[in-house]
């Protein structure tokens, strides 16, 4: 909408592809008719400091111009800026996005409006795009040199430091000096030059978007930060100024705060000439009046402050836009000025589902030309910044000279179903990437928000025990973590378009999207194959025991040879704790593998695939299931060792700090696709695999079969070992669950006890000041913790207070705060006001709360504090401000959180995180029931041939792989938040046993070989989308001992 059609553009100065843009209306909501006429010429100064004119109809409203600016930058998060100018009074108001331009600018050729953040959240993370950070950092850089940031000395060449970074790269003295000397960040930088450059020395290897990033991690803990001035005087005459922030109104003193109206005591706001009021809610505990009065210096100046804090408050406050008032017949009253826009969460829910583009970008002021890459060298892979980017490293990771655009790679799109290789012409790769890249997975990016680990070692090249692919790389939660398999060539992505508040990587949440050339089947050679095989229900039962006996001989690999390997090149493990492991495992390996062996060689003999067939004779199961389920019983004394085993690998874990290393180290390694903790109780899940395998054959059997005796028999084996193991086997869940909680918690100190049970965890937003902020709640049977995520590489949860369970009430309140599955928990110190997703949420957490409660009644008494290093938060929704940290303590902030333990990305509880959504102990039982493996055919939705895959279910997650030899998964996908459907005739899918998964646009269709294994699969994977409603926990009498 530029006029000038030579000139370079903003969006081209930018780098930006040309498109529609985006805009700011709501999703669905169509932009008002363009009102036609004459055109007029606007000119809008830019946060670059440049200057771009626009047309615009004559009588087009506000929202028309803003939308056109956002659109010309390509800025999908646009609803954060606001246009400013200076009226014909000469106070600088915001452009009202509501009323035609012309009424508020009375000469719009000789006005330029100033492109500008208006509203700052309270966490920079919450912004999530890279082009959003990067135009709030020249805001900083504006405010810096104008005065508006006052911060001291340190905080100032802190800043500074990250500015120059960004602008030029790594330290150099002289180019420091030079570049210093040209450009005044700040009045009387003089001074600070050589303490700038003591800082932008230890920014080495930091990309622009890393600086962004930091500079905004510093200057949002500065008390003026986003902060805009308002001059006033209260009731005495003194003289103060006014401000609004996401918080509520502030009242400054000079640049000092003295107080702080929080949202949650505002009752009302009003203005009266030149009289601002503010009514708060009635507080006995508080000192201030019913209304608090403070005079302006004109009607004109007190309406444009009312006016930003009726924005501030709908934009941080609300679910969505306020409705318009109904127009009155004969007299007006009071102003008709309403908030027009989204609300923050509108935006926040908006780029979450990837309604959008993404666009590559190039910084006007940066010397740096790869702009978006964020790949770190080896030995920076822990940085805590939120990696946008994609980077792809090929090879052995010493050299990766290739860095791409993460929005290039959301357009990349890979032909999956003809096996042809295409690559978007925007994916620019450098002579050494040229080279063709044999068994490298490319993949389409559609999933906005799926958690997939990248399992490579930290700063160096994995170990390699049998055989697997050296990748340097980080153990961060990625969008998308695609390994090869096969082949020198390893993909590895990690992206991040879902930052929530205190998010550091991409949201969990990705896509299977696997290439495989060689996998596509045809429609015609499935349906010979279908009819070559057998279609009795108990042929897919015996396929069954197959499918899953290879997965589980692959779990105990991970022990007997990946981690045993790993444990003798490293002198860190005591020879005991050795020989109780290996000595328990290695026995149960040899005898699987045989046990594998006779099921293939029947199922070989049932197919008809073996000159020994005879037809009848081994068309059964059952008896080789009853004699090795006989000769499995001469084991249960392994099976009994290994509840000792977990219990003394922990101890060990304890007790030496090279030993937790050794095991977390392992964890990130692609063949540890799940805590290590795990692989030690599969033995025991697996014994009720089997079981439940032998009561589905039993009921298939007439009692005339002539392998029902048989199955009988050895379903009362089973039944009998999973008896005698089964109450060690709860014990051991719930302590491998708190051990693998206390690995995702950080402020926290022995919260693995004797007699504690884990109950639920989950997303809940907690109201306080701030409004409604995400918070991860973890219930066990004596106290309820809650949680933020904390600014660590490996995004741990940081435990902020803890609600003992003892005399805890639990009341709705959704009429008294007006927030929907709204209640309070009224503890004996503190009460917090939380809020579910919805109504479903509300009803698991309160039942689960008020069993816990009951359970804590009946004890002695109430538990006692088991916090840390992090003191309980006391605070009540009306009285919660923002955390402060002192200027000092910035500096050193940074290279703290580098220092932190390798830890895995993707677990449970980052996926609730992201999904919003919660699971109990129950949920965690039913899962170990529901796992299943086998091949499966995949389809996108806009695609048309299938793919197949052998995937794994397990742990509430799909794992996909190219066949079930491989070693480690390609991708995964968690399933928690997602719908299971049958697709339906409008879809297109004209074939047997499909089903669907989906979860807001994300779409992609399973289809099984039989319809015994398609019901198997919508089964399992039910499980995983349809939690348990009810909870079930032991009683105190049966606490778990340790």
């Amino acid at each position: 909408m530029g006029e000038v059609e030579q000139r370079p553009t903003a969006g081209s100065r930018l780098g930006v592809q040309e498109n529609a843009g985006i805009s700011t209306l709501e999703h669905g909501q169509k932009l008002p008719a363009t009102p036609t006429g004459k055109l007029i010429s606007v000119k809008i100064q830019m946060l670059d400091d440049t200057q771009e004119t626009f047309e615009v109809p004559q009588r087009a409203p506000g929202k028309i111009l803003l939308d056109a600016v956002c659109n010309h930058l390509n800025l999908v998060e646009g609803d954060y800026f606001g246009l400013e100018f200076l009226d014909h009074k000469k106070i600088m108001v915001w452009l009202d996005l509501l009323k035609p331009i012309v009424k508020q600018i009375r000469r719009p050729k000789h006005v330029v409006l100033k492109f500008v953040v208006k509203f700052f959240p309270p966490d920079h993370a919450q912004l999530q795009e890279e082009l959003t950070r990067y135009l709030f950092a020249l805001q900083v850089k504006q405010d810096l040199a104008q005065g508006r940031l006052t911060c001291n000395d340190t905080s100032a060449a802190l800043l500074i430091s990250h500015i120059v970074q960004s602008e030029i790269g790594d330290f150099d003295e002289t180019v420091d000096r030079e570049h210093l000397a040209k450009n005044k960040y700040i009045p009387q930088q003089d001074a600070l030059e050589d303490k700038i450059m003591e800082f932008h020395r230890n920014h080495i290897g930091q990309t622009p978007a890393e600086s962004d990033f930091q500079l905004l991690e510093i200057a949002r803990r500065l008390e003026m930060y986003g902060i805009r001035l308002h001059p006033a005087k209260d009731r005495e005459g003194t003289k103060i100024n006014l401000a609004v922030a996401h918080t509520g109104i502030l009242v400054f003193q000079g640049h000092t705060k003295i107080n702080a109206f929080n949202w949650a005591k505002v009752r009302k706001l009003s203005f009266k000439r030149k009289r601002f009021l503010i009514k708060l809610r009635p507080d006995v505990n508080s000192s201030f009046q019913d209304t608090l009065e403070f005079l302006m210096a004109s009607r004109d100046f007190c309406k444009a402050f009312w006016k930003i804090c009726v924005e501030h408050h709908a934009f941080f406050r609300l679910f969505e836009e306020p409705k318009p008032k109904p127009k009155p017949v004969l007299f007006t009253r009071g102003s008709s000025f309403r908030f027009s826009g989204r609300t923050q969460k509108q935006v926040l829910d908006y780029v979450k589902e990837g309604g959008h583009k993404k666009v590559h970008f190039e910084r006007k002021h940066s010397k740096i030309h790869s702009i978006r890459s964020l790949t770190a060298k080896p030995s920076e892979q822990h940085s805590e910044v939120p990696k946008q980017s994609c980077s792809f490293t090929y090879g052995d990771g010493a050299d990766s000279p290739a860095v791409q655009s993460c929005r290039q790679v959301k357009e990349l799109k890979i032909g999956m179903e003809d096996g042809g290789q295409h690559t978007s012409p925007s994916l620019k790769k450098s002579p050494k990437e040229g080279r063709r890249l044999d068994g490298a997975v490319m993949a389409t990016m559609e999933e906005e928000e799926e958690v997939v680990k990248d399992r490579s070692q930290q700063s160096r090249s994995q170990t390699q025990q049998p055989s697997t692919d050296s990748l340097a790389g980080s153990p961060h939660l990625s969008e998308l973590s695609i390994n090869s398999q096969g082949g020198p060539a390893v993909a590895n992505a990690t992206l991040s378009p879902n930052l929530s508040p205190d998010n550091r990587q991409a949201s969990p949440l990705v896509s299977p999207l696997l290439n495989d050339q060689t996998g596509v089947r045809t429609d015609d050679e499935e349906d010979v194959r279908r009819k070559r095989f057998p279609t009795d229900k108990a042929y897919f039962i015996a396929k069954e025991v197959s499918t899953t006996e290879r997965t589980y001989l692959k779990d105990l690999e991970v022990i007997t040879s990946w981690f045993q390997s790993t444990v003798s090149k490293e002198d860190c493990m005591p020879e005991t704790l050795k020989n109780l492991i290996f000595s328990s495992f290695e026995p149960l390996h040899k005898f699987h593998t045989n046990f594998l062996k006779e099921v293939e060689q029947r199922l070989a003999l049932w197919e008809g695939r073996s000159h020994a067939h005879s037809k009848g004779d081994y068309q059964r199961i059952g008896d080789v299931m009853l004699k090795n389920i006989q000769s499995m019983k001469q084991l249960t004394v392994h099976l009994r060792k290994h509840s000792e085993v977990l219990v003394e690998l922990e101890n060990g874990i304890k007790n030496s700090r090279k030993l937790e290393t050794l095991c977390r180290e392992f964890e990130l390694q692609k063949v540890c696709y799940l805590p290590l903790n795990t692989f030690l109780l599969r033995p025991l899940h697996r014994l009720m695999h089997y079981k439940q395998i032998m009561e589905r054959l039993c009921k298939h059997y007439p009692p005339n079969h002539v392998d029902f005796r048989d199955s009988r028999a050895a379903l009362a084996e089973i039944s009998e070992m999973v008896a005698q193991l089964h109450s060690s086997m709860l014990k051991m869940e719930n302590f491998q669950k708190l051990h693998e909680l206390k690995k995702d918690l950080i402020g926290i100190d022995n919260l693995v006890i004797p007699g504690r049970e884990f109950i639920r965890l989950g997303s809940l937003s907690k109201l306080s000041g701030k409004g409604l902020q995400q918070r991860m709640f973890f219930l066990f049977n004596d106290v309820l913790l809650y949680t933020s995520r904390g600014l660590t590489s490996s995004n741990q949860f940081k435990v902020h207070g803890q609600l003992p369970l003892y005399g805890m009430m639990i009341e709705e309140s959704e009429e008294e705060w007006g927030v929907p599955h709204c209640f309070t928990l009224r503890g004996q110190h503190q009460s917090i006001v939380v809020a579910a997703s919805s109504r479903a949420e509300m009803d698991k957490w309160t039942e689960d709360i008020q069993m816990a409660i009951d359970l804590a009644e009946n004890c002695n008494g109430p538990a006692p504090e088991f916090l840390g290093s992090s003191p309980p938060d006391s605070k009540s929704p009306e009285e919660s401000t923002i955390d402060q940290e002192s200027e000092d303590d910035l500096n050193a902030s940074h290279t703290s959180l580098e220092r932190q333990a390798p830890h895995r990305g993707n677990t449970t509880v980052h996926v609730c995180w992201h999904r919003n959504t919660s699971v109990s102990m129950v949920d965690f039982s039913i899962a170990v029931e529901n796992q299943l493996s086998g091949n499966l055919l995949r389809k996108f939705k806009n695609s048309n041939g299938w793919q197949k895959l052998w995937v794994v279910f397990t742990n509430f997650c799909m794992f996909f792989y190219k066949s079930h030899q491989d070693n480690h998964p390609l991708a995964s996908l968690p399933l928690l938040g997602y719908s299971l459907t049958i697709p339906s005739e409008s879809e297109n899918i004209h074939k047997d046993y499909v089903f669907k998964l989906h979860f807001k646009s994300h779409v992609y269709y399973f289809r099984a070989e039989s319809e015994y294994t398609f019901e198997r699969w919508m089964e399992v994977i039910r499980s995983a989308t349809s939690p348990a409603s009810r909870i079930h926990v032991l009683s105190h009498e049966e606490s778990h001992v340790y």
